[in-house]
């Protein structure tokens, strides 16, 4: 059976990403990542998110190595995490690390990025980031980005940049898009794409639902309608995510969701623009994240309800 490739986006390198990757940073995901990160790409994944400290770079080698695919049809990306304690990194250990990374992962990665700007220590995150860039340049990285970087964690790097990031993975989903403006103007401005974890946030974490849920799941109800098939309320919000232009990565350790996020990743696109437009303008009158720790540091909050 061949499987359909899903849609992908253009880089600033000019290579390209698929739209939607399983992550294995979270629960069964991380505990199960070797099982269920075969069965994400027999499912129709190609995309496999891990990082230096999920403590997973391995299992998603060795879940590469296992399948049927050739590596150049799977997208990897890991990332350059602080030490387990939370301390950052001394610039003298960021390339032995990456090597490492690489040798977990039996291959250098399509995409790698630096985890949160606190990997630096305090004043070296500029020197951090040409680490990087020396490495592309020498071959031994592919594609570089960050996540978790706020609009003057961008002003650092970009500024003299050799080769500007070409993502920024953020806790993007429609409940965090007024305090996430003035990155995502920055990164329009540089062609940064964005990539989002916790898409599905304010379905699965806000504790109503918020304004959106009725939103969704009319939507979600005229969709299923339509398509003959049942089309649930999160698969209306990766949907929109994709319509953003944004990468959408998601975990699971449920091998039967897996198996429906491979058939998520081939859909057409079902939304009207009326609806995409429905579902930002609603998102953006309430402000609710779930991971905090990095991204609501010296960056002000929006005056908006959390929407509960």
């Amino acid at each position: 059976m061949t499987i359909q490739s899903s849609v992908t986006f253009k880089l600033l390198d000019d290579t390209t990403i698929p739209w939607i990757a399983w992550g294995n940073g979270t629960g069964d995901a991380k505990v199960k990542a070797l099982d269920c990160g075969r069965a994400a790409l027999e499912s129709g994944i190609r995309h496999i998110d891990t990082a230096q400290i999920y403590h997973t770079e391995k299992e998603t080698g060795e879940s590469v190595k296992q399948s049927s695919l050739k590596r150049e049809d799977i997208y990897v990306t890991s990332k350059l995490s602080s030490h387990d304690d939370g301390s950052s990194r001394s610039l003298d250990e960021v390339v032995p690390a990456i090597q490492e990374s690489v040798d977990k992962l039996g291959s250098v990665p399509d995409l790698f990025l630096v985890h949160n700007p606190y990997v630096a220590k305090p004043g070296e995150l500029k020197s951090l980031w040409k680490i990087l860039e020396d490495l592309k340049d020498q071959g031994q990285l592919k594609s570089i980005g960050v996540s978790n970087f706020r609009p003057q964690d961008l002003e650092i790097i970009l500024e003299g940049a050799k080769h500007k990031p070409v993502v920024n993975q953020l806790e993007y989903h429609p409940y965090t898009l007024a305090h996430l403006q003035p990155i995502l103007d920055i990164q329009a401005k540089h062609g940064i794409v964005t990539e989002s974890y916790g898409a599905l946030t304010p379905l699965l974490r806000h504790p109503t639902g918020g304004p959106l849920k009725p939103v969704l799941e009319r939507i979600s109800a005229r969709i299923s309608k339509v398509h003959g098939k049942t089309i649930d309320p999160t698969v209306v919000l990766l949907l929109w995510t994709r319509a953003m232009g944004v990468v959408a990565v998601t975990a699971s350790g449920n091998i039967e969701r897996i198996k429906k996020m491979g058939e998520i990743a081939t859909l057409p696109d079902l939304l009207t623009e009326e609806e995409i437009k429905e579902i930002s303008e609603v998102g953006k009158k309430v402000h609710f994240r779930h991971y905090t720790e990095h991204m609501e540091n010296d960056f002000a909050l929006p005056d908006l309800p959390n929407g509960a």
